[in-house]
C-alpha cells in the first residue's frame, strides 16, 4: 500500500533562501574499529519549494475625487482595501536521508589499501579510500533594492497650512490636488531649464527629479490608492515509497495563501510521481549474497521517476529525478583493494549511494 509522507518546513518567511552546507567526517578502518565503518544507504526525500505572493491594496484617502481632480478614471482608481495571493513558482530538488533499514559494514582485512572512509555526519557514505571535499553550493540570487529607488516621504510635510485648517474632505482633496500640478509644473521648469536656483551639475538635477516624483507620487497614491506585493516562500518535503497519482500536497487560496491539504478554503496542489527506470538489476551481484560474501559494499542503483505538480490546470513543474528507494542495491567486493601496487579509491553520489568514479 503507498505511503506519502509530507512536511511543512517552513511557512510565508520572506524570501531569502539560506544554503545549507553538508559536513562531512573521515572514518579510519583501522585495528580499533576491527577494521569495519558503518554506514547508511539513503531514500529520496523530495523536496518542494513553493514561491508565491502577498498583494495588499488600499484604497486612497480620495479615491473618489481622483476623477474630479485629477481626471482620473475609475480603472485607475483602487475602489476597495483587499488582500490576495498568486501561486508563483515551484522547484523540486531530491536529497538524500539516511534510510535506518540500510546499515552496512565497510569491513576490511588488516592487509587491505583502503585505511579510511569518508560520510556525511549523518552516516551517508562519500568515498572509501579517497580524500572528499563537500561541493560548493551556489547561493541563489536574492532580489537588492533597485538604485533608482525613490527616496521615502512624509505626505503631510508637504501640505500648507490652508490644507491642514480645510474643512471638509472635498477641500483638503482639491488643496492635495493643486500641490501635484504646482510639482509637475516644478518638474517641467527643470527640465526645460527655467528653473530658478537649479543645480548645474546633472547629478544635482537627478536628485531633485527623483524628490519630485517623490512627492508627486505619495501625493496621487491618496486619489489612486496603493499596492505593495511581498514575496513569500514555503517548503514541503514529499518522500514516495511507490507512484503517487494526484496526492494533494498543500492547497492555496487566492485569500488566504497556503492553507493545509485537508483545509477546504483552497484549491488543491497535487503531485504525480511515476517510475520509469528501475535502475540496473545484475543478479550476479545482487546483494542479498552479502550473507555468503559478508567482506562486500552495499551500494545503490537508483531508479528514475518522472514528476509533476499542478494547480488546477496548470502544471506547476515537471521533470526527471533520480530516487533511490525505486532502485535496487548492488554490491563490490572488498577484495578490489587488496592490491596494494594498485590501490582503489571510490566516489559515492552521498544524495543516492549511487558510484559515481572508480579510481585505481
Amino acid at each position: 500500500m503507498k505511503r506519502l509522507n509530507i512536511l511543512l518546513l517552513l511557512s510565508a518567511f520572506v524570501f531569502a533562501p539560506l544554503v545549507a552546507q553538508t559536513k562531512v567526517v573521515k572514518m579510519s578502518a583501522t585495528k580499533n574499529t576491527d577494521y569495519g565503518v558503518e554506514y547508511f544507504l539513503p531514500k529520496t526525500v523530495l523536496t518542494i519549494s513553493v514561491e508565491y505572493s502577498k498583494t495588499t491594496q488600499k484604497t486612497g484617502t480620495y479615491a473618489k475625487y481622483a476623477g474630479k481632480f485629477l481626471g482620473l478614471d475609475e480603472k485607475s482608481v483602487i475602489s476597495e482595501d483587499a488582500i490576495y495571493y498568486t501561486l508563483d513558482k515551484i522547484n523540486v530538488d531530491n536529497k538524500g536521508v539516511p534510510d535506518k533499514t540500510e546499515s552496512y559494514l565497510v569491513s576490511f582485512k588488516a592487509k587491505t589499501t583502503a585505511p579510511f572512509v569518508y560520510l556525511t555526519e549523518d552516516g551517508l557514505i562519500c568515498t572509501i579510500n579517497a580524500e572528499y571535499e563537500v561541493p560548493k553550493s551556489t547561493p541563489q540570487n536574492v532580489k537588492a533594492g533597485s538604485d533608482s529607488k525613490l527616496p521615502a516621504v512624509n505626505v503631510q510635510s508637504m501640505f500648507t497650512e490652508e490644507y491642514l485648517r480645510a474643512g471638509s474632505t472635498l477641500k483638503m482633496a482639491e488643496l492635495a490636488a493643486k500641490q501635484i500640478y504646482k510639482l509637475r509644473e516644478s518638474r517641467n521648469d527643470l527640465l526645460t531649464g527655467d528653473a530658478e536656483n537649479a543645480p548645474r551639475d546633472g547629478e544635482g538635477i537627478k536628485v531633485v527629479l527623483a524628490n519630485l516624483e517623490a512627492q508627486e507620487k505619495a501625493l496621487v497614491e491618496l486619489f489612486t490608492g496603493t499596492v505593495t506585493t511581498e514575496k513569500l516562500e514555503s517548503e514541503f518535503e514529499v518522500e514516495p515509497t511507490s507512484d503517487l497519482n494526484k496526492e494533494v500536497i498543500f492547497r492555496f487560496s487566492k485569500y488566504l495563501g497556503i492553507v493545509d491539504a485537508d483545509d477546504l478554503s483552497g484549491s488543491p496542489v497535487y503531485i504525480n510521481v511515476k517510475k520509469i527506470d528501475e535502475g540496473n538489476n545484475d543478479s550476479e551481484t545482487d546483494p542479498k549474497k552479502k550473507a555468503k560474501e559478508p567482506e562486500s559494499i552495499v551500494y545503490n542503483v537508483p531508479g528514475k521517476a518522472s514528476v509533476e505538480i499542478f494547480f488546477g490546470l496548470n502544471s506547476m513543474y515537471r521533470n526527471t529525478t533520480q530516487i533511490a528507494q525505486f532502485g535496487n542495491r548492488q554490491i563490490l567486493a572488498t577484495s578490489l583493494f587488496e592490491d596494494k601496487k594498485a590501490p582503489v579509491k571510490i566516489y559515492f553520489y552521498p544524495n543516492t549511494g549511487a558510484i559515481k568514479q572508480i579510481i585505481q
